[in-house]
């Protein structure tokens, strides 16, 4: 190979700036620990038989992942993940929540354990509900790998930052797009190609940490393809945001936004 494009490649390594904290971490294992929780977790949706052993076996498995993932950074995290592993039951408890709300929303779903294995959308909400712990104990970088997992494997885009409360739904999900500041109320049904975002960000990086993005309130059904951008813009509770609407200001509780079209006979 031409040394003068391997030197050039070399050169701008080197220039380039990076944080090198995360290079250490193993992003596969890191996955698997995702895998591993959440089975422990929800053991009895995969098996007839479950018990503590098997639930502490997953456990194991997971710590092990994770030590693996953050090699000889483990144990200056181990005080925060220890934080995270205190939130489980927390956290299965609103994921149950999730399932509940995604299995008496969706007239096609028959029973907890397809919505478990079988729906895209509770795949992003777990990723997301585990990840969201890890961003709060300060380890973005960890928690964003483990929502873009969910993203590969799901179209669904859900920023670890954002939070999001009870029974959330899902349908469908491809395109779905939920930005860090976005806060989300309780009860809450999103359709596929929804977009939670932010305006204009002329201002790059001097926006981190400000409000860019909308607030959901309660009881809030948004269909497929609705924008919804802004750190000041709020639908009120129990609104209905209709398909390809583009909202950019607050909307009052109890209303019902869609597009006007008109109806032009063909010649």
């Amino acid at each position: 190979m031409n040394e003068k494009i391997i030197d050039s490649l070399f050169d701008s390594m080197n220039q380039t700036e990076k944080k090198n904290d995360w290079l250490k971490l193993d992003r596969d294992e890191f996955i698997n620990f995702y895998k591993n929780i959440r089975f422990a977790m929800f053991l009895d949706f995969y098996s007839e038989k479950f018990s503590k052993f098997e639930i502490d076996k997953y456990i194991d498995k997971s710590v092990l992942n994770l030590k693996n993932a953050f090699k000889d950074s483990y144990f200056s995290y181990e005080n925060k993940f220890k934080k995270i592993y205190e939130k489980l039951p927390e956290i299965r408890n609103k994921l149950l929540l999730d399932i509940k709300a995604i299995y008496e929303g969706d007239p096609a779903c028959d029973n907890y354990i397809e919505v478990v294995t079988a729906y895209p959308g509770f795949v992003a909400i777990s990723a997301y509900r585990i990840a969201h712990e890890f961003y709060l104990q300060g380890l973005k970088f960890p928690a964003r790998v483990l929502t873009e997992y969910a993203h590969t494997r799901t179209g669904i885009d859900i920023n670890p930052g954002a939070q999001i409360g009870d029974s959330f739904f899902i349908d469908h999900g491809t395109g779905i797009v939920i930005g860090e500041t976005t806060v989300i109320g309780n009860n809450v049904k999103i359709y596929q190609g929804v977009t939670l975002g932010a305006l204009s960000l002329k201002e790059g990086r001097t926006l981190n940490g400000v409000k860019r993005h909308p607030t959901i309130e309660d009881n809030v059904t948004i269909y497929s393809g609705a924008s919804i951008l802004g750190g000041d813009t709020i639908i009120g509770a129990n609104s209905i945001i209709g398909s390809n609407v583009f909202v950019v200001k607050s909307v009052a509780p109890n209303t019902t936004v869609k597009n006007t079209y008109f109806e032009e006979k063909c010649k």
